[in-house]
This record gives C-alpha cells, structure tokens and sequence, in this order.
C-alpha cells in the first residue's frame, strides 16, 4: 500500500507495542494529529504533531514543551465533555482536511474505548470520508458499496456487520466467495476468509460492513 495516499494521521491513546513500523507513514507528507495520551507514540518516534487536541489530561511530561511550539497548534477542551479525545480529532480532521484519515493507537487497552474506536468509524461527520484504523499488520475500514483489497494470498479478510443485515452481492479473490448472501450481525459467517489473490473485490448491495484486512503472518 503506498502510504503517500492519505495525509491525515491521528494517534490515539491505545496500545501499540512498537512504533518503528509507523516511521514510513510520518516520512510522507502529512497532517499528524495527537489525540491527547496519543502523542506518546510520537514521542517515542521524536515526531512532534502539528495537532495537539483534547482535555490534555493524559498528555506526558515530555511532551508539555510541544504546546510551546509555534508549529503545534493546540486545542485545549475541559475534562467534563461529551467526546472522547479521538472523537474530537476527527472531527478536526473532517472539518479541517479533505483527505483520507488514519488512525493509529485505536484498539488495545479497555474494551470499552477500544469499541467506542471502532463504532467512531461510522460518526455521521464522516460519511463519505475513508477513515481507516491501522496496527502493524492489520487495517479495518467501513464498506457500503464496492471496494478492492490489495494484499497477498494467504491474507485475512473479515467482514462484520456493524448497523444490521447487510446483503453481500458478490466478492472474487476470496476462498470461500459469497454471492447474494445475508451477513447479519451475530454469526460469524464472514470471519477469517482468506485472499486467494494480490487483489480481492467486495461489492455490497445494502448495509455497512466493518472489513478487517489482517497481514498472513500477523502472528510471526
């Protein structure tokens, strides 16, 4: 994947076990928002953000001395407040860029942000916008109609409904293909297929999927 494509970056306070993977993304041009605790990883990667955003309570010592910088610019937002701190930043980024947006630091830590994360992708400010959640060897997006996945063969492909039934009306590159079939949230019919193909293909007739692209040696 060319990571040159999309230039919004946001960093959340999730769990990332290491960083370096990260560094090529920050080598292209870009717009890096820190989502408060977020900008841990970036301090780990010696990469100032030029968005600093939220209640900035768990923001760490080391990086107080970003909010002097004249090349960050700070948003400061009271503790008591109805988003989360990612919340905030992507609705920065949406009324701010038109650019495609990608999260790091979404999932991991407590189950209940690592969801609200997750649900953030479908956040109406967002609509038509490819927002994507990345880890060192996965991505997941939202899908309403058709999409093209590049990979490899032996790659994961999960597809999760998220808002109700969602009628799969064809995909190819995949081993086991679905064609007019009923994704409904519960069963875990479109868990783990695998890219038969470099390129794979999903067209859907109604509904919102949550695709989860997983790399074949995720676990190595």
């Amino acid at each position: 994947m060319c990571v040159g494509i999309v230039t919004v970056r946001i960093f959340a306070n999730g769990d990332i076990q290491e960083v370096e993977w990260i560094r090529p993304y920050l080598s292209a041009p870009a717009v890096v928002i820190a989502a408060n605790g977020g900008s841990r990883h970036l301090l780990l990667l010696d990469h100032p953000p030029d968005v600093l955003i939220g209640d900035l309570d768990s923001l760490p010592q080391e990086a107080q001395a970003w909010r002097e910088l004249d090349s960050v610019t700070v948003f400061v937002y009271p503790h008591d407040k109805n988003e989360t701190d990612l919340e905030l930043a992507l609705l920065h980024a949406a009324a701010h860029y038109e650019e495609d947006i990608q999260i790091f630091g979404a999932l991991g830590g407590r189950l209940d942000q690592t969801l609200a994360n997750i649900m953030l992708l479908a956040h109406p400010a967002l609509v038509d916008r490819r927002v994507e959640l990345l880890t060192e060897n996965q991505r997941a997006w939202l899908l309403t109609e058709q999409a093209e996945i590049s990979g490899e063969v032996g790659d994961l492909v999960s597809l999760v409904p998220i808002a109700g039934d969602v009628l799969v009306q064809k995909t190819t590159g995949l081993r086991w293909p679905l064609y007019d079939e009923v994704l409904s949230v519960g069963p875990a019919l479109g868990i783990s297929n695998e890219m038969t193909q470099p390129i794979a293909t999903i067209s859907i007739a109604s509904g919102t999927l949550l695709c989860i692209h997983t790399r074949r040696d995720w676990d190595r």
